[in-house]
């Protein structure tokens, strides 16, 4: 992966350049071997006849690949599976997502959405409705490949101030870079943008509710609540700061239906007609939504779960990893020059521990049993019937397989 965390939060620093390189330095000391009062760089001394300028470098357009899943959900079944196999060490979440770990790391940004706030390493946790999860989870997704993840969402003030704190302390020790949630106001002001091989992404992270719960009086930024005029503020931030392009993660939507509902709708058009948002990443409905083209831009509605123990229905077992491949088109624009849905497969029972599955691979593997591989097929054909459901696969999307 080409993403760097240190690429986040820009500051301008006396003496430094935008990104933090050292400026340029101008050498300002008199020449010795030049008369008094002249200098061997004054047009007096210049050679002629004049060398023709060197002709600019030729521009070549950067391409980056950006993968994001769903919703990161981790109930308590999920919990024991990592306790059995971190044995008296705690909880290890890594074995859960190592079979989608190698598609995830090969992207150049991999995105997550964590839904949930952490708790002390030890406990205690809880599960639906209040979620204190353990915060092992931050490590794992690292060593699954991800670099940054999305806080906002109906479960950000579950564990109040302290939830949000612990859930973006971890997520620093593991080095994974966050938006949407944030511990003190400065952090909430300033503009996410990270740094991918010199492509400049920024990211902002809303969510249409709290379950109910509000954030602290003295703490209105502590996480961010979705309005179309606050996004587009935040992105414009974004722009100015120099992000070339800008991902919205939004956690909205109704649950458990396959059809975006009418706010999804009138939210993505509001917010994919400012200049200074390219992609939407949608969250929350715990089942696989359709992608659609925009104009140039895309949304995906709802990547389903992307982990979770919710088994009360196939659907809630789908999951879909988005992956855009980003071109630019001009010095500094940058457009989606390719759009890959990969279906995913949440592997729950049969006393098997459980297992994020890449649904294709796993319908296409002669080690699998045949019931498993005729599971993964219906889960990855009933994903893209899902993702193709607004005209997607005419507007370029391509479903792996």
């Amino acid at each position: 992966m080409r993403f760097r965390s240190g690429g986040i939060a820009v500051l301008l620093v006396l003496g430094l350049s935008f990104w933090g390189r050292p400026a340029t330095a101008v050498d300002t000391t008199p020449n010795s071997a030049a008369a008094p009062g002249l200098s061997l760089a004054s047009p007096r001394f210049a050679p002629w006849p004049p060398a023709a300028p060197a002709a600019p470098a030729p521009w070549v357009p950067r391409t980056l690949t950006l993968l994001a899943s769903g919703d990161v959900l981790l109930h308590s079944g999920l919990w024991r599976d990592a306790a059995n196999a971190a044995g008296h060490r705690g909880y290890d979440f890594a074995p859960l997502l190592s079979d989608v770990a190698p598609v995830v790391r090969n992207a150049d940004l991999a995105i997550c959405h964590l839904e949930t706030p952490v708790g002390r390493p030890g406990g205690p946790f809880s599960g639906y409705p209040i979620f204190t999860v353990p915060p092992q989870i931050a490590p794992a997704l690292r060593t699954t490949g991800y670099d940054s993840c999305s806080t906002a969402s109906n479960h950000s003030l579950d564990g109040g101030a302290a939830g949000v704190k612990r859930t973006l302390d971890a997520l620093d020790r593991a080095g994974i870079a966050h938006t949407g949630t944030a511990r003190s106001a400065a952090e909430a002001a300033r503009p996410t943008i990270y740094d991918v091989d010199g492509v400049r992404v920024g990211h902002v992270s809303y969510t249409f509710s709290f379950n109910g719960l509000s954030e602290p009086r003295d703490k209105p930024w502590i996480a961010n609540e979705l309005g179309v005029a606050a996004l587009r503020r935040e992105a414009r931030r974004a722009r100015a700061a120099g992000a070339e392009f800008v991902i919205a993660s939004i956690h909205w939507g109704t649950e458990y239906a396959h059809q975006p509902d009418a706010l999804q709708r009138r939210v993505a058009r509001e917010v994919l007609s400012s200049p200074d948002v390219d992609l939407i990443l949608g969250h929350h409905a715990h089942v696989v939504q359709p992608f659609e083209r925009i104009g140039s831009k895309w949304v995906a509605y709802g990547l389903g779960n992307h982990v979770s123990s919710q088994d009360f229905s196939a659907d809630t077992q789908d999951g879909v990893m988005a992956r855009f491949t980003l071109t630019e088109v001009a010095p500094g624009k940058f457009q989606i020059s390719r759009a890959e849905a990969l279906p995913t497969w949440m592997l729950l029972g049969g006393g098997r521990p459980a297992r994020v599955l890449d649904a294709a691979r796993c319908a296409g593997s002669a080690r699998n049993s045949a019931a498993l591989r005729r599971t993964c097929l219906a889960s990855w054909r009933r994903t893209a019937g899902h993702v193709s459901g607004r005209g997607a696969r005419a507007a370029g999307l391509v479903v792996v397989r």
